[in-house]
């Protein structure tokens, strides 16, 4: 394989704990031809020190003081000083597999440009994995063992944030790190979605994937939970929502609530059912609840399935099948 610079874009911030396991991950890529940005995001513990002194001995590692607030101004600073014909990023609390730069690069070289490369992953916690991580992780790896990853992007993000790859073109192409929009990884996997990037099947781990409970994804407001039902939305709408067709939501838990709110605050009408009989007849912001047989009333609906439970799930899936409607077309998982 040829030697292709690869540029790894790190931001860090307090850190200290594991940001040495990283570097050292990257230090044993079997692609040697690489260049790792790190961006201290104001960091007061001694995580810069110790990428300062992994800088010192090896001209590969690059340190950098972002120079905004918070992890968008600093992936944007990276990249400013990224030089690669590859671009990856890569979180400070995270270890590589080995051949994971030498994996995606393989991928990319063979299937060429208006492609992404992604590996499967496997999250680890000290003191155990929750059952929500574990079964995200099943879901995540299934979709990219096919390479079908964005066939349920309107469930949770798609694409692992410190474990994909692409062209410098296509990257740039898609905006990049430039729309400054939390949350900045779901957004990135939705800009690539649009751009119509084809996702390479991968069979292998290539990152494990560090949990605990201060990490910024579990504590940071930018990660809760409204603020991916707005992002979820507004590309539902740009991409999906054909205005001449009835918009339908399913389900009235908090979900099904969230967006229907959302939906009113922009004068977009829509009809809502659900399968509880207690509400059912009932009223929800001056909107009426219907059964789910209301949908066959309906001449050609989009629905937006907000039901979480996997059981029922499959149950709606299956009679909206029934009723000749396809997935990602005339149906949408948000859940």
């Amino acid at each position: 394989m040829s030697q292709v610079l690869v540029s790894i874009v790190i931001p860090f911030k307090n850190t200290e704990l594991y940001i040495e396991e990283c570097i050292v991950s990257l230090i044993n890529q079997t692609h040697k031809d690489w260049e790792a940005i790190f961006i201290d995001d104001k960091s007061t513990d001694t995580s810069f020190n110790i990428v300062k002194k992994f800088s010192k001995e090896d001209s590969r590692i690059k340190l950098l003081r972002n120079t905004g607030n918070g992890i968008i101004k600093a992936l944007k600073t990276a990249y400013c000083h990224c030089s690669g014909n590859y671009i990856t990023r890569m979180d400070s609390d995270d270890i590589m597999s080995p051949n994971r730069l030498e994996v995606m690069m393989t991928s990319l070289q063979f299937y060429g440009k208006n492609h992404l490369a992604v590996g499967q992953v496997k999250y680890f916690r000290e003191d155990g994995l929750s059952e929500g991580f574990a079964k995200y992780e099943r879901w995540l790896n299934q979709l990219t063992k096919k390479g079908s990853n964005f066939s349920e992007i309107y469930k949770e993000c798609v694409i692992p944030s410190p474990c994909w790859m692409l062209h410098r073109e296509d990257f740039e192409a898609c905006g990049g790190f430039e729309p400054n929009r939390y949350p900045e990884d779901y957004d990135l996997a939705f800009r690539f979605y649009k751009a119509n990037y084809k996702c390479i099947p991968c069979d292998e781990v290539l990152l494990h994937w560090r949990d605990y409970s201060d990490r910024t994804s579990r504590t940071h407001e930018h990660y809760a939970e409204n603020t991916f039902l707005d992002l979820k939305l507004d590309y539902f709408l740009e991409l999906e929502f054909d205005d001449h067709r009835p918009l339908v939501i399913w389900g009235a838990g908090k979900k099904g609530k969230s967006i229907a709110k959302l939906l009113l605050e922009k004068q977009i009408e829509f009809h809502w059912i659900c399968d509880n009989d207690k509400k059912i007849g009932k009223d929800i912001y001056n909107q009426k609840l219907y059964g789910f047989k209301y949908l066959k009333e309906l001449k050609n609906p989009q629905c937006i399935v907000t039901v979480a439970n996997e059981i029922e799930q499959a149950k709606i899936s299956k009679y909206l099948k029934e009723q000749q409607m396809q997935s990602m077309q005339d149906y949408f998982f948000f859940c």
